[in-house]
């Protein structure tokens, strides 16, 4: 065991070097981003920089983990580059917050805001260099607040992150027996409607402005759980009861990474564009076979009302 341990302690002590040989690099590509006027968010080479190290593991370490340890290398490498902003659909705690976490690791600047409207605004005002905002759900369709914000802001769309939505009973209390409130949003009871009357037919249903509110109250209310993340849990000093209580197990969001500036190609992007058509007889069709025509995949379409006239609407397509 001693020797084991041994070992152990030496291959931490080479992490560390490690570590500090590339924070210094880190610094001096900082450095050449300012004088060039560079971003300092890569979508493109961080991926290529999680594939890379995923390829040259041999599977001992297991790829996930190793992907969540240098997602952590990389935020803190980019906050020793710039002090680097991001604003976010909050309160702290949510699905949204959990998603900026996966796309910028802890080590940056996470701004909450109240409104999508917010996020939108304070990004492009400068006050942050990237946004992140849900965009649509697999089960409820498109986040219409999001689509609206993007027919009329200046802002790129520069990357994206899927979440698997997974709701969870968590509480102060040690089991689901004790509880006898349970809380949360709309939408996340909704979700986990079937497992709470069938496992808690007794526990009377509260809705509440968010999870991370009803996190917040489970934690200091005697009786009472919430319906939510595993990181609500995390950040109230909570226990999970129980898991994936929602019965959607397919349930998934789809969450954009907002910014000033185009994010590098990578020769297998997605595109986002947002555009009208004239009001006559089979101008869509004629709009939809240009992509067919030039072989884009059109993976998604959706229509909006223009705000500008009455019954006149603009279209968003992603294709690739």
């Amino acid at each position: 065991m001693d020797e084991l341990r041994a070992g152990i302690d030496e291959v931490d002590a080479e992490i560390v070097r490690l570590l500090d040989r590339r924070a210094a690099l880190a610094r001096g590509i900082g450095e050449l981003k300012q004088r060039e006027g560079l971003a300092v968010y890569a979508p493109a080479r961080e991926r290529r920089v999680l594939d890379r190290v995923a390829s040259l593991s041999d599977g001992g370490f297991p790829r996930r983990g190793l992907e969540a340890v240098f997602r952590e290398i990389i935020s803190t490498s980019v906050s020793l580059e710039t002090r680097l902003k991001v604003a976010y659909l909050g309160p702290e705690a949510t699905f949204t917050h959990e998603a900026a976490l996966r796309s910028f690791g802890t080590s940056i600047e996470l701004q909450p805001q109240t409104t999508v409207a917010e996020v939108f605004a304070r990004v492009e005002r400068g006050e942050a260099e990237h946004g992140v905002v849900p965009v649509e759900n697999s089960m409820e369709g498109a986040v219409t607040h999001t689509l609206d914000e993007l027919m009329n802001s200046p802002l790129k769309v520069c990357g994206e992150v899927y979440l698997a939505v997974s709701q969870n009973l968590i509480s102060a209390e040690a089991s689901p027996e004790r509880v006898t409130l349970i809380l949360s949003h709309p939408m996340a009871l909704a979700q986990a409607a079937t497992w709470l009357r069938r496992e808690l037919p007794k526990a009377r249903l509260e809705e509440v402005e968010s999870t991370a509110e009803a996190a917040r109250r489970a934690a200091t209310e005697p009786g009472v759980a919430a319906v939510g993340s595993a990181l609500a849990a995390e950040a109230h000093g909570l226990q999970v009861l129980a898991r994936n209580i929602q019965e959607a197990r397919t349930n998934t969001t789809r969450f954009i990474v907002l910014g000033r500036s185009w994010a590098d190609r990578t020769g297998r992007d997605k595109t986002s564009v947002v555009f009208s058509v004239k009001d006559r007889p089979g101008v869509l069709k004629d709009a939809l076979s240009a992509f067919a025509g030039q072989g884009i995949n059109l993976t998604r379409i959706e229509s909006r009302p223009s705000r500008k006239r009455a019954w006149t609407y603009v279209f968003f397509a992603d294709f690739r």
